[in-house]
């Protein structure tokens, strides 16, 4: 883990994919390597970007994104399409309309003399990274849908509880935007500032650059978009209608159809996946996005967390030492078990009151995780503590120095350029999280029993964001790691206010995901400021944004959790049926562990996992160990390359995510950002990126297509192919004497 590239501007320089050098002033260039060699150091004021096509592409991106992204969530292979997708799949739309549309000149009333047209001239770069925010925004940055909508899900789906679709809205779209206030007073420290250099920002340079520059090539990037979309759009009727066997192809639990052990081992949804692969796009990049897109680094460094923690942690734990009476249990499951292997019956121990009946949870006994559940957990705590110390040790002095240098060093060129545009006043931020906080507030005052949370719950779960992003953000912006705040945030909450799981999730989400929102906002502002966007129309199109996608996002959950009998009830479903929802059957345990049962009864001294605890400080001691390790032996490079944060959280996604989706992820990013990169790298610098957009795209159009024409009349197949991975036995425990249904008795 070496330092960042820091080195003295120097004069002639070359961009990526330029032909020749160019010559600027010294003073003129980024002091950071990689920015020098993606970003050009120009700007044409000229160019229009409140144009109608800006409006009419982005906000229509930003709309089907959402609904699509919601729509897919709930799905046993959840598909997110990142704003890359439309990154691409705008570039030819918008040049079609630059073509056809009138270039007459009009006057609208309110706006004086100033002229407008539907047509003012060639689809340009500004507009194409407005219509991106748009998208991301309809992304939830990144995170597929608003978090907040989970909380509507587990009410309904789970908890089979009332609430109502305006305090869900309220819930939802001030948890998207409550960030935004103090992100925005904050940018002078972490955009502004050359040294706040935010990596991956770079890739959505480097990809606008690529695309708007003139192609001659035979195969140009648009026909190479079409062809793999339409590769992509027929071959997922396969594995998501014909053939729902290649989601998961586990081929040990074929050959070994009656043995337990063998199914654990094989089973690429339920187990270890040895040996388990996917033909199916949607679960390659459902839960860790598109691998096309990840460095090979970053990969290698999951590869090897993945295989330390799933083939040598967990089977020790489970085969070895039954630890915590592992073998009562699956070995993979996000479902909560009595003592005796039975699944818990959550909804027992809640009372009218929706808080805990602890007359009813003593009688049914503690509850029990399963060993991969459990140890997700404790490497969760490590990841805490590792990231902390890691960062502490192998960039504090950096980040120190050059948030120094954010105040003493003079503006580079990006910054110079910026002064052209009207900043946004310090008001709108005030004002915005003002408003923000007194809805907030009144939900939690007026509509207390929807949400449970008290007011003064409200307060400190703002605080705890408010505290954490200005140094999350520095860290994000100089070392591309960003911590987050779930954890952390219920755990606290658990223990200050046991026995009430809304209130836990909604001070989760307020104080995780406000401060997630901040990062977010701040990484898009870098990209406009590297891409010259004026300041008020990146605010405006975010904020613009995130409402309406908010909003469609609680609008699709809403009809489906309404329209789909026994939607997330994986025991209720037919054993074909995808709308199983894990991530929010993860977030429902997660309230159940954390809010209706508390901390104290799980990890505690009234539990059954108070070792668990020790995994905090395992991870803070880890990189101080890895530290003196390199300090004693500088020479070897290798060893600052161990990353505990990346390795300790590699199986962060799991569950929801399982081992088929890590296999073939790891498996397809290594074929993408390893082989092709290094032995075919021209063409991977042309298609990479634009064959990631067109699998999430066909995937996604079909999928749709399929529900619509086939999913709302219930017509489904089946046949041997139709009935899942074949993988059933692995669900089942192991230890002597436990019964389960469908299980054989050891």
């Amino acid at each position: 883990m070496g330092s960042l590239q820091v080195e003295t501007p120097i004069s002639t320089i070359k961009h990526l994919d330029q032909e020749a050098p160019f010559t600027v002033r010294d003073d003129d260039v980024s002091p950071i390597e990689q920015v020098r060699l993606t970003v050009l150091n120009t700007d044409d004021p000229t160019l229009p970007v409140w144009t109608f096509r800006m409006w009419f592409l982005g906000l229509l991106s930003c709309g089907l994104l959402s609904f699509l992204n919601q729509f897919f969530s709930y799905r046993t292979e959840p598909l997110i399409i990142t704003q890359i997708t439309v990154q691409v799949a705008t570039l030819p739309i918008g040049r079609f309309l630059a073509s056809g549309l009138p270039t007459t000149k009009f006057q609208i009333p309110g706006f004086g003399s100033k002229l407008f047209s539907l047509n003012p001239g060639p689809f340009n770069m500004k507009e194409h990274v407005l219509i991106s925010i748009f998208a991301n925004a309809g992304s939830a940055f990144g995170n597929g849908n608003a978090y907040a909508v989970g909380i509507v899900n587990i009410i309904k789906a789970f908890y089979q509880r009332s609430i109502s679709f305006f305090a869900g809205w309220i819930l939802v779209v001030t948890t998207q935007v409550l960030g935004y206030g103090w992100a925005g007073i904050l940018r002078k420290y972490v955009v502004e500032p050359a040294h706040m250099w935010w990596p991956s920002t770079l890739v959505q340079v480097s990809l606008f650059r690529a695309l708007h520059e003139k192609d001659d090539h035979r195969m140009t990037r648009a026909k190479f978009f079409v062809i793999a979309l339409a590769c992509s759009f027929a071959w997922y009727v396969v594995p998501g209608y014909l053939f729902t066997t290649l989601t998961s192809i586990s081929w040990v639990c074929w050959a070994f159809s009656k043995s337990v052990t063998a199914q654990q081992l094989g089973s690429g949804m339920r187990g270890l996946g040895l040996g388990a692969v996917t033909l199916d796009w949607s679960a390659v990049a459902s839960f860790l996005f598109s691998p096309l897109i990840s460095p090979f680094f970053a990969i290698v460094n999951v590869f090897v967390g993945y295989v330390l923690i799933l083939y040598i942690a967990i089977p020790i734990a489970y085969w070895g030492i039954d630890l915590y009476n592992a073998k009562r249990f699956p070995i993979f499951s996000s479902h909560l078990f009595t003592s005796q292997g039975q699944r818990y019956n959550i909804t027992a121990i809640v009372n009218d009151k929706f808080q805990l009946d602890l007359p009813k949870y003593e009688e049914q006994g503690r509850i029990n995780l399963s060993m991969f559940f459990a140890l997700t957990y404790g490497f969760g705590f490590a990841t805490i503590a590792s990231t902390v110390t890691h960062v502490a040790l192998f960039y504090g002095r950096e980040i120190y120095d050059r948030f120094r240098a954010s105040y003493k060093d003079k503006e580079d060129i990006h910054t110079r350029l910026m002064r052209r545009y009207e900043d946004i006043p310090s008001w709108w931020f005030y004002l915005l999280l003002a408003i923000t906080i007194a809805v907030s507030l009144a939900l939690c005052i007026f509509l207390k029993d929807q949400v449970q949370m008290p007011w003064w719950g409200l307060i400190f779960a703002s605080a705890i964001p408010f505290f954490f992003t200005l140094p999350i953000s520095i860290i994000t912006a100089t070392t591309n790691q960003t911590p987050g705040l779930n954890i952390i945030t219920e755990y606290i909450m658990g223990i200050i206010l046991p026995g009430r799981p809304l209130a836990n999730v909604c001070f989760k989400t307020y104080g995780h995901m406000s401060m997630s929102q901040a990062v977010s906002f701040l990484n898009d502002f870098k990209l406009g400021h590297y891409m010259k966007i004026p300041p008020k129309s990146m605010f405006l199109v975010q904020f613009i944004g995130t409402m309406l996608a908010g909003t469609i996002n609680l609008a699709v959950a809403w009809w489906l959790l309404n329209s789909i009998e026994n939607i997330c009830q994986d025991d209720l479903l037919p054993p074909d049926s995808p709308w199983t929802c894990p991530g929010d059957r993860v977030f429902f345990d997660a309230s159940v562990i954390w809010g209706l049962v508390g901390p104290k009864r799980i990890f505690g001294s009234l539990g059954n996992y108070q070792a668990v605890n020790w995994f905090f400080l395992g991870g803070a001691i880890g990189p101080v160990i890895v530290w003196m390790l390199h300090k004693a032996f500088p020479k070897q490079s290798w060893i600052p390359l161990i990353n505990l944060p990346v390795l300790l959280g590699s199986t962060g996604n799991m569950p929801p995510a399982t081992a088929v989706n890590y296999n073939s992820w790891i498996i397809v990013g290594t074929i993408f950002n390893f082989f092709i990169f290094r032995y075919k790298k021209q063409w991977w610098q042309r298609y990479n990126y634009i064959l990631s957009a067109a699998l999430d795209a066909g995937v996604a159009f079909m999928a749709v297509l399929l529900y619509f024409s086939v999913g709302l009349e219930n017509r489904s197949l089946t046949w041997w192919s139709s009935n899942g991975e074949h993988c059933d036995l692995a669900v089942c425990p192991t230890a002597k004497g436990i019964a389960v249904d469908g299980c054989p008795v050891n």
